[in-house]
């Protein structure tokens, strides 16, 4: 029976693997359904009332909820970079292997932070540029 000795025995909560793999989609999606609710409802405001523009706290609340949840998608990929590197045997993670499912899940958690963490930055930039009745068109 061969030992590997280049694991590291280390104990980390469930649910810090768990946040750090699925906290960044969850926040991704939460934005995304708020991008829908806040858009309806400015657009409905603005049909109903015949307003020439929609009101500015709308963008302003829509960039705050983006701001937040991208905190937490930064905060759900620095957990699962600090997991796997507790975790892991390897220095680089170039060079990473999941050798265990803790192992897999800390590094999944990286990626999957790393894609939505830009998929976030991507959906909150339009209403910075777009009027938000104009991009719901």
């Amino acid at each position: 029976m061969a030992i590997d000795r280049n694991s590291r025995d280390v104990l980390i909560a469930p649910r810090r693997l768990w946040f750090g793999l699925v906290g960044a989609a969850v926040a991704w999606a939460t934005l995304g359904f708020v991008d829908i609710l806040i858009t309806w409802r400015t657009c409905v405001h603005r049909e109903q009332f015949g307003n020439p523009s929609p009101h500015p706290g709308a963008t302003a609340l829509y960039l705050i909820v983006a701001i937040v949840l991208f905190v937490i998608v930064v905060a759900a990929g620095v957990m699962s970079y600090r997991n796997w590197r507790a975790i892991s045997s390897q220095n680089q993670i170039i060079n990473a292997t999941a050798t265990d499912r803790r192992e897999f899940m800390a590094l999944l958690g990286v990626f999957v932070s790393v894609t939505l963490g830009m998929g976030v930055l991507w959906l909150a930039i339009p209403p910075l540029v777009i009027e938000l009745c104009v991009r719901a068109k």
